[in-house]
């Protein structure tokens, strides 16, 4: 298997060049399931960084990013593969017009070959020669049932196709799955993978992310910015802002030419960082009561 990394300070580092902060917790994780094999569950609130994780990790080693987006009747011919039945009903009537005398089972041979086969992410993934990140993208999403179509390729690294055999991996993935937790996942699965929690970050972890990712933000107002944002995520909200979000609020106000937060500008920008009317209501009553934290 091949060595992505050489200790937990290289993860680190090389997330880091890539403007990803990790905690410790990130890369020890990391860098355990590149050295055991074995996947790696994120789960999580939505808009942590559990994708953009998995995003990085395909740029740091310099691997391809092959996506599986789970959702509710994902079924085997879209994630693991299927045949191409238009092209071998071609084939079946090419044989009938021009070689008559051929058995079925000859035919059955044929057509069930790899010139028929479509890969889906699942077996890309497995039968890539090159480095592959496999990123199996909120897979509390899928049914319990489904879930069986994962098990092999995240114990084995192999897919079986009845028709052809099975399949082993050439050079093995790093897969990373992520849950936003909407439902308990078997432990048939969870017992094949590395577990990550990530959450939303801290005060400081937050201000740290918004300073490199708009390196034009002054260090006053983002930490104003991360301390509003908690405030918000400390509060009973349908959806809590995320990390993209109050990047894209501190990109925001600096288009605002915001130097500190005000109320007023708080106030008309509240729908940067709230997707619900009824959050953004709410907020907005609780901020003509009192001042919020961060806000001068």
């Amino acid at each position: 298997m091949k060595d992505y990394f050489t200790s937990i300070d290289d993860v680190d580092q090389r997330l880091r060049r890539e403007n990803y902060l990790p905690s410790h917790e990130i890369t020890s994780t990391i860098y355990l399931a590149s050295r055991l094999g074995k996947p790696v569950l994120i789960e999580g609130p939505a808009g942590t960084g559990k994708t953009e994780l998995a995003k990085c990790m395909a740029s740091v080693t310099s691997s391809e990013l092959i996506r599986l987006q789970c959702y509710e009747g994902l079924d085997e011919s879209k994630a693991l593969y299927e045949w191409n039945y238009r092209k071998q009903l071609l084939r079946i009537q090419a044989h009938s017009a021009t070689d008559a005398d051929r058995s079925w089972h000859d035919i059955e041979e044929d057509i069930f070959s790899e010139d028929f086969l479509l890969e889906r992410p699942l077996l890309k993934s497995i039968r890539a020669q090159h480095p592959v990140v496999l990123l199996i993208d909120e897979v509390d999403r899928l049914e319990v049932e489904a879930e069986a179509l994962l098990l092999e390729i995240l114990s084995e690294y192999q897919v079986s196709i009845p028709e052809l055999g099975t399949m082993k991996a050439v050079a093995r993935p790093l897969v990373f799955l992520t849950s936003n937790g909407t439902r308990e996942l078997s432990e048939a699965l969870k017992r094949r993978c590395l577990f990550l929690f990530l959450d939303y970050p801290d005060i400081d972890r937050e201000r740290a992310i918004l300073r490199s990712r708009v390196p034009t933000l002054s260090e006053d107002l983002a930490n104003q910015i991360a301390v509003f944002a908690a405030s918000l995520r400390g509060m009973d909200l349908k959806k809590r802002p995320s990390i993209s979000e109050t990047i894209d609020w501190a990109l925001a106000l600096l288009e605002l030419s915001t130097r500190e937060l005000d109320r007023e500008t708080t106030l008309s920008t509240l729908q940067i960082l709230l997707k619900y009317r009824s959050d953004i209501d709410f907020v907005r009553s609780e901020l003509t009561r009192q001042r919020s934290d961060g806000l001068r």
